[in-house]
């Protein structure tokens, strides 16, 4: 890989307003960036650039999961560091995130610093703090929701069937959890 490959960047966002602010906070620090709002956006940039890192939204537009771009942007290029940024953290997708080739997982807010920290961390941190703050039902809930959300490809239908409730009810839950 080349200088310039290694600092080349491909965020995956369907917002366009945060795309073009990350990415003018990444060209600041130096990168080459490109966009992509989806995984067929992924696709044919990959033809012709070979990015060294990648931003990865989770949910991206018409319900698409961006677990399919980390898988993708993985397959093409091992070696490439992939962080996954969202609004709608889970544990669950934050395993299949991992599992899938990201290097890290960031929940919405964060900033250009807290993704290049990301991106440097090769090894997971054990000295990190362990809660002793019980899970809650709400919570518990909450990522069942996103578990079975990511299984279905985030089709809203299949995965209120699969949890045996109305359409209508999981789209006012994911409403009311909106952080985007």
């Amino acid at each position: 890989m080349n200088t310039d490959e290694e600092r080349q960047l491909l965020i995956v966002e369907d917002d366009d307003a945060f795309a073009r602010t990350l990415a003018r906070s990444f060209e600041r620090r130096g990168y080459q960036v490109l966009r992509a709002a989806d995984l067929e956006g992924v696709k044919a940039l990959l033809q012709q650039h070979r990015p060294g890192y990648a931003v990865v939204d989770l949910k991206l537009a018409g319900g698409s999961s961006g677990l399919a771009c980390v898988q993708h942007l993985h397959a093409h290029d091992e070696q490439m560091m992939i962080v996954v940024l969202t609004g709608y953290a889970s544990i669950a997708t934050a395993v299949e995130a991992i599992k899938l080739g990201a290097r890290h997982y960031l929940a919405k807010p964060a900033n250009t610093d807290d993704i290049e920290a990301a991106f440097a961390r090769e090894q997971g941190d054990a000295e990190v703090e362990l809660t002793e703050r019980t899970t809650s039902i709400k919570t518990l809930e909450w990522e069942r929701i996103h578990e079975m959300l990511a299984e279905t490809g985030f089709n809203i239908s299949e995965t209120a069937r699969r949890l045996g409730m109305h359409r209508r009810t999981l789209a006012r839950k994911l409403e009311k959890q909106r952080v985007k």
